[in-house]
């Protein structure tokens, strides 16, 4: 049952709510007394995330959105401001990639539909909910970005267009929070290593999950709650102070 927690009388949007760490991410905020918006694309998948935050006590507005357009967006925050009548945080969660590839291979619009997806969803977002934000002269923005937005993998290829919308979204959290800064509004980026989400269980056995997890200095991989509660905190009272930050989230991984 959802009671009174760090979150308790704020409402919060979760873009790519739907299923894996933005899942987490929206019955975390729930279960610490948030009403939250489930953003996705994948209607069906939304509705059960909302409907087990609601059998579990919590508050929650299920929306179909496609946040790479600025109509869907303006749609979804007029939503949830009719239902909640403001937007106290935001989680942009959108994000995914194609493939690894040599630059060579990608094609214009490959790189051009991974940009929109991971970067340009997180600016229209943003820039629905900073003015709602600025009025009140409070919020939280958090960004999932990757640490492949910090340098590349160990391979030959990477996942260039994914590599690159996420630093350019680290370096979005940056100017947000120097320009949004004086209203009170504080902006971070959370960046995962790679998640033990349902796709990556399916797609690696047990033996591949153990070598990956054994090269980590803490010998183990992430799953979404990790990342969850990373954002859990970023979102609550307890980082009032801190802005401007890419808080890895990869178990050593990557020491950046």
């Amino acid at each position: 049952m959802v009671g009174a927690g760090r979150l308790s009388g704020s409402t919060a949007i979760v873009t790519g709510a739907s299923a894996g760490i933005g899942e987490a991410i929206a019955k975390t905020f729930a279960r610490e007394g948030a009403a939250v918006a489930i953003a996705s694309r994948n209607l069906p998948e939304a509705k059960r995330v909302g409907a087990e935050i609601e059998a579990a006590g919590g508050a929650a507005l299920v929306l179909q959105a496609d946040v790479t357009r600025s109509q869907d967006v303006d749609g979804m925050v007029k939503a949830v401001l009719d239902r909640w009548g403001t937007v106290d945080i935001l989680v942009n969660g959108v994000g995914g990639w194609q493939r690894l590839a040599p630059v060579t291979d990608i094609a214009e619009e490959e790189w051009d539909r991974i940009i929109t997806l991971n970067l340009k969803s997180a600016f229209l977002c943003v820039r629905a909910v900073a003015r709602i934000m600025m009025e009140k002269n409070k919020g939280r923005i958090i960004n999932l970005a990757s640490q492949s937005g910090s340098g590349p993998n160990p391979g030959t290829n990477s996942n260039i267009p994914y590599a690159c919308a996420k630093a350019g979204l680290i370096a979005l959290t940056k100017h947000l929070a120097k320009q949004l800064g004086p209203y009170g509004i504080t902006v971070n980026t959370v960046s995962p290593g790679t998640t033990l989400t349902a796709r990556v269980k399916n797609v690696w056995d047990a033996a591949t999950i153990e070598k990956k997890a054994s090269a980590n200095p803490l010998r183990c991989l992430v799953d979404a709650q990790d990342t969850a509660d990373a954002v859990m905190f970023l979102a609550s009272d307890g980082s009032r102070h801190i802005t401007g930050v890419n808080l890895n989230v990869n178990a050593g991984s990557a020491i950046i």
